[in-house]
């Protein structure tokens, strides 16, 4: 990009940003097609399939890869999800990806089935849970990453084409890795109740496995980048295990209604974390706001007295984080953008950004079902106006921003061209099945300033910096970068808002906003 571009750019974003602050509570006019992003981000799932892909594969520029995969261990691991622009298959961004699919599927199913896409959600998890029960080969080993990180960042290839080591790594009692079990017992878990009434024996099926994940992840303590040292560099278990224990814990309280998991999470809330902890963000590394959600909203009828008073200290959490998202708390809030954006940190900040409007959605369906107010330090909140926040923060995403950017790939007339993303930016295998190889990636294709040829729709992009900015650069990884986990929680996000805008819901939180909100 020239001087003289990005400097008109700047003074565009300057202005733009000046006319917010003269007219703050200046209500947005433009309104977002909020099906057709629910749409596209469920179509995202299928660009990122590994395996051998099914008749109906919407996404026509992939085709089959990783058929080899678990054949040097002599275990079947084709299948899956690749986490991002790479090719390595890692097994604990996998597995909170389809916890989050399932929870947005099991509090927002009416509204997506009302939308049309109920069987494309469900088809994106089973994608995933299918895989686990591959890779869960024995009550007490389960396969959590296949590839290696380093050698395939290497290699600029499609996934068609992989030369990369597709060496598999496993968990088992002298490798322990609560972390992935626990989240894959989450997301089976999950899982299981979203199959209840559609597909009895699969879910049961899931259950059984999710169960053994726990146990397994309980009794065989330890950090699963300690036992998968290739993993350290791209997912650090940085909040540890406890915080998945814990939420393992409540969603198979949740799939079996076993008070034996629900005391789990009472009587280990104060030594893991789970009442002590007050956190502004929420991802696949730390989920203490998400299980402090989940424990928030439970009904108290049928407690006793130490479990009211422990889920009662998990709903204070919980509202720490609403609190700090929506900018009223004394301190510890989440930072913004000046054009209003949530923002936690430089990289793949969107990933923050779409966890926690789908948790301050959940919650607010909780306040609105309860008939309750939410108590912040500074304000009390109602669910009506939680929702507002929401529907600023998916403006932003969707293309009311300084940039004037979709940072949802595909959606509108202005988004990112140049994802970061090796299949995307390469001529699709299916056209072209020209061999291209691990360096002939980088020199043909990767350095190029054309757009990608395929266009990796409902992908959301790492996003812009903390000053609204934003370079559309195959390079610029930090930014244009997707995840299977940003994506995910819009999934049921999006089907709110348009059942909402269509006047399908009995929420009244419906009313207009403002991008830049007062809260």
């Amino acid at each position: 990009m020239g001087k003289k571009s990005q400097c008109r750019r700047k003074l565009l974003s300057h202005f733009f940003l000046l006319l917010l602050s003269l007219f703050p509570a200046l209500s947005l006019s433009e309104s977002f097609d909020y099906e057709d992003a629910l749409s596209k981000s469920l179509l995202y799932f299928e660009a990122q399939r590994s395996g051998r892909l099914p008749y109906n594969q919407r996404v026509r520029w992939r085709h089959h890869s990783g058929l080899t995969d678990g054949l040097e261990q002599g275990v079947d691991l084709v299948g899956g999800y690749y986490d991002a622009g790479d090719n390595v298959k890692f097994g604990l961004p996998m597995a909170f990806t389809i916890t989050m699919l399932s929870w947005g599927v099991l509090e927002f199913r009416d509204e997506i089935a009302a939308a049309g896409e109920l069987r494309h959600a469900l088809d994106a998890i089973k994608w995933g849970t299918d895989y686990f029960i591959k890779a869960h080969t024995h009550p007490h080993v389960l396969w959590a990453q296949v590839g290696d990180g380093d050698t395939d960042h290497l290699c600029w290839q499609r996934p068609e084409d992989m030369t990369t080591s597709r060496r598999a790594y496993k968990l088992d009692e002298d490798n322990p890795g609560s972390e992935v079990a626990a989240e894959t017992a989450a997301a089976m878990a999950a899982a299981s109740i979203v199959f209840r009434r559609t597909n009895p024996h699969y879910s049961h099926l899931l259950l059984e496995h999710a169960q053994q994940l726990f146990e397994f992840g309980d009794k065989y303590r330890g950090k699963y980048d300690k036992s998968i040292g290739g993993a350290k560099g791209y997912y650090t278990s940085v909040s540890g295990y406890m915080d998945e224990l814990l939420w393992a814990a409540l969603w198979l309280y949740k799939a079996t209604d076993n008070s034996n998991y629900l005391n789990y999470a009472i009587q280990n809330a104060l030594p893991f974390g789970g009442i002590s902890w007050a956190i502004t963000e929420f991802s696949w590394d730390v989920k203490y706001a998400g299980l402090q959600i989940i424990a928030s909203t439970l009904p108290m009828e049928g407690k006793n007295n130490q479990q009211q008073e422990i889920l009662q200290q998990y709903r204070s959490k919980a509202e720490h984080y609403i609190c700090a998202c929506l900018n009223k708390n004394n301190s510890t809030n989440v930072q913004r953008t000046p054009g209003g954006l949530l923002y936690t940190r430089q990289w793949n900040n969107m990933q923050y950004v779409s966890t926690a409007v789908f948790l301050l959605t959940v919650y607010s369906e909780h306040l609105h079902a309860t008939n309750q107010m939410l108590n912040c330090p500074t304000d009390s909140v109602g669910s009506h106006e939680i929702l507002s926040f929401v529907k600023s923060q998916v403006a932003y995403i969707l293309g009311s921003n300084p940039m004037g950017v979709s940072y949802l790939v595909g959606y509108g007339p202005a988004y990112p061209k140049r994802v970061h993303h090796r299949g995307a930016s390469m001529e699709p295998y299916r056209e072209s099945k020209v061999f291209v190889g691990c360096t002939q990636g980088y020199d043909h294709w990767h350095g190029r300033q054309d757009p990608n040829p395929n266009v990796l729709v409902g992908a959301l992009v790492g996003g812009p910096d903390s000053k609204d900015e934003f370079v559309d650069r195959r390079g610029n990884f930090v930014q244009t970068e997707a995840c299977t986990y940003n994506t995910a929680p819009l999934v049921g996000v999006f089907a709110k808002l348009n059942a909402l805008e269509k006047g399908s819901s009995n929420s009244t939180a419906s009313a207009g906003f403002s991008l830049v909100s007062s809260i």
